[in-house]
């Protein structure tokens, strides 16, 4: 699944509400809201996720990685213990 930096949608926000002519500028807290609701609500329908929920799931991967190397290892052991009897 494809991932979305926050600060990347806050960059995009922010330079969406920068390029508003001059005239529309005293709206513009508002209009940048709106702009990061509309790439948010766009990006979730894409499924991307966000850089948190990507470095969580990479953690937890590791973390799975290491436990079946070690499992891996204790079943080649004791095949080869049983192999030796």
């Amino acid at each position: 699944m494809p991932m979305i930096d926050l600060s990347t949608l806050d960059n995009i926000t922010r330079r969406l509400g920068e390029s508003l002519p001059p005239g529309l500028h005293a709206l513009r807290e508002e209009m940048e809201k709106n702009f990061h609701a509309v790439l948010q609500g766009a990006f979730h329908s894409m499924n991307l996720v966000s850089r948190e929920e990507f470095d969580v799931q990479s953690a937890v991967l590791a973390k799975t990685r290491a436990k079946l190397e070690a499992l891996e290892s204790q079943v080649a052991a004791l095949e080869k213990k049983l192999l030796e009897q």
